[in-house]
């Protein structure tokens, strides 16, 4: 059966062997573009936060953590800050709030509020006009290599960080 809705999206990045198209909920059963396109941007983003978060994760077992106060007043230096979950407890309200306040920012930059519909609309999912130096390349082949190696090492660092 060729015209299913499920095979409008076999030829998408992030397909890969051997699974193949993999939508085991049935997400995308309906075959619409657009709603595929926002669940892509989404994965994008996701995938490229995660793996910040997990590299943050690893990286201070690794070189070490910066030197002096993650609060002065409350005498609190960050190599007394813990890894992972125990660490919630020890960062005081205050920069909570930051990361809040950042973590707000950074989503509702993404939002745009209707000024770059066009070139939204244009741009692949995740282009956002910034070149990569290990994703820029004139070739599209290895182009395309490297954007399924994002989206696959994303997934992962989706899973990891749970």
């Amino acid at each position: 059966y060729t015209d299913s809705p499920l095979r409008a999206f076999e030829s998408e990045l992030g397909v890969q062997a051997p699974v193949g198209f993999f939508d085991p909920l049935g997400l995308s059963k309906d075959g619409d573009a657009e709603t595929f396109r926002r669940r892509r941007v989404s994965e994008i983003k996701h995938g490229r936060i995660s793996m910040l978060a997990t590299m943050g994760y690893i990286t201070p077992e690794l070189v070490g953590k910066f030197p002096g106060y993650l609060s002065p007043s409350a005498n609190l230096k960050f190599e007394d800050v813990p890894h992972g979950l125990a660490a919630i407890s020890k960062v005081p309200v205050f920069g909570w709030i930051q990361i809040l306040i950042y973590a707000l920012y950074v989503e509702a930059s993404s939002l745009n509020f209707g000024y770059f519909d066009d070139s939204y609309n244009k741009l692949a999912p995740g282009d956002y006009g910034w070149k990569p130096p290990l994703l820029a390349t004139a070739d599209p082949e290895a182009r395309k290599k490297k954007l399924n190696a994002e989206l696959a090492n994303g997934r992962l660092a989706m899973m990891a960080i749970i």
